[in-house]
């Protein structure tokens, strides 16, 4: 029996770039400002429960990493920061450990080290962060 579930996983706080105003008859400045926030919502249907964990990542650039993972059978996700905004990862294909991407990005996880990679650089690239996990990881 597959059971559907609405779960609201992530709140995104965006922040638009500047706007170029154009106006012919009275002028403006040249950019404006603006902030936005956004909800974003999923429903995923599970053959089994929806089980949202978080685990806490020190990266070898001193950095800290708050990954929460979402695993809803057949459906697993991973949500990264990457430069301070929140990714949306699906899991994929892996010979070992837990392999998710996002656009460019691919974050890694197995026992209990992570790497987080731009696809878009060199195969040779050095990852972006090289992690150990502080707690404990799905």
């Amino acid at each position: 029996m597959t059971k559907t579930r609405h779960f609201a996983f992530i709140t995104l706080a965006l922040l638009m770039t500047p706007t170029v105003l154009a106006q012919e008859e009275t002028p403006a400045p040249a950019t404006t400002l603006a902030a936005a926030s956004a909800t974003l919502s999923i429903t995923l249907e599970s053959t089994g429960d929806i089980e949202r964990n978080i685990a806490t990542y020190q990266c070898d650039n001193e950095e800290t990493l708050a990954v929460q993972y979402i695993n809803a059978a057949p459906n697993f996700l991973a949500i990264v920061p990457v430069d301070g905004v929140n990714h949306v990862f699906a899991t994929t294909i892996s010979a070992s450990g837990a392999r998710y991407v996002s656009g460019p990005y691919e974050w890694w996880s197995h026992q209990g080290e992570a790497t987080l990679r731009d696809l878009m650089q060199d195969e040779d690239a050095a990852p972006l962060a090289t992690c150990t996990s502080a707690s404990n990881t799905p």
